[in-house]
């Protein structure tokens, strides 16, 4: 208190000097309406501008809701969609589960981490098996392919990652549909890859684009890339064609584990041609 009474004592001509001036102005502001009118038009103006900083910084700061919840709704659009596709296109997705209307499901996940300058890169995400993911599945970004699920705890998974020496996915070209075998270069450029196995009579144009087949563990029509060179040779049948991804790795953020509603009615089909055999 008495360091109080020092500072106003030390500068008692100061603080009367604001406290005059502040009297001064609100008289002359009351009593002149064109003062008056100016004065409430500075303040509105000076709330206003607050106000909308205010507000920006409440949208920053919602980021993180609002993109998940587009994510949701970019999982939910992606299930509606396989209803209104035809089957006969591998741009357009497929349509085998008529009671549900879907084949699909997807499950919007956020990347914890991520890898890609290793030989082998992993990406562990906050999803696991209580959000019903599950090892094997697939796992996609709004661009293209992100690789597959291969361990799950109760609260995470680790995803094999495209950018890794043994995922092998099967891709077609948009032209003739043919198709290979995608799997990333040896140069571990994070952003290429190679498509294997296209018979070499069939034509490959640069800048074409490459999907998924629909033969492997995601749906028909997910984009992968496109074609940047198809001068590789793959032997004396077939041609390697250097593809650029469309994922971009670097900064992968949220994605979609793709769950195959009819995975297992597949498999059981598929697993009767070895015995009948």
């Amino acid at each position: 208190m008495k360091n109080l009474w020092l500072i106003l004592n030390k500068y008692n001509a100061f603080f009367l000097f604001v406290v005059f001036f502040g009297l001064a102005c609100y008289l002359v502001i009351q009593n002149n309406s064109f003062q008056r009118a100016s004065a409430v038009n500075s303040s509105n103006q000076l709330v206003g501008g607050t106000y909308e900083k205010i507000n920006a910084w409440k949208s920053y700061l919602h980021l993180r809701d609002v993109n998940t919840h587009l994510a949701e709704e970019n999982a939910a659009l992606r299930e509606q969609l396989q209803r209104f596709t035809a089957t006969d296109s591998i741009v357009q997705g497929t349509v085998s589960d008529t009671a549900r209307g879907v084949q699909y499901h997807y499950v919007v996940a956020k990347v914890t981490n991520n890898s890609i300058h290793q030989k082998n890169n992993y990406i562990t995400l906050d999803k696991g098996r209580i959000h019903g993911i599950e090892k094997g599945m697939g796992v996609i970004s709004s661009n293209g392919i992100v690789g597959i699920v291969l361990n799950v705890s109760e609260h995470f998974s680790t995803v094999q990652s495209l950018l890794h020496s043994e995922t092998r996915i099967s891709a077609a070209l948009e032209d003739s549909r043919a198709f290979g075998s995608l799997m990333w270069g040896d140069n571990y450029d994070s952003r290429t890859g190679v498509l294997k196995d296209i018979p070499n009579h069939v034509k490959v144009r640069k800048d074409e684009l490459v999907y998924t087949s629909g033969f492997s563990l995601f749906p028909p029509g997910i984009l992968v890339g496109k074609v940047v060179e198809t001068g590789l040779s793959g032997g004396d049948s077939f041609l390697d064609i250097k593809i650029e991804f469309s994922t971009q790795f670097h900064n992968l953020q949220q994605v979609y584990v793709v769950d195959d509603l009819l995975v297992d009615e597949k498999t059981e089909l598929e697993s009767q041609n070895d015995d009948n055999g």
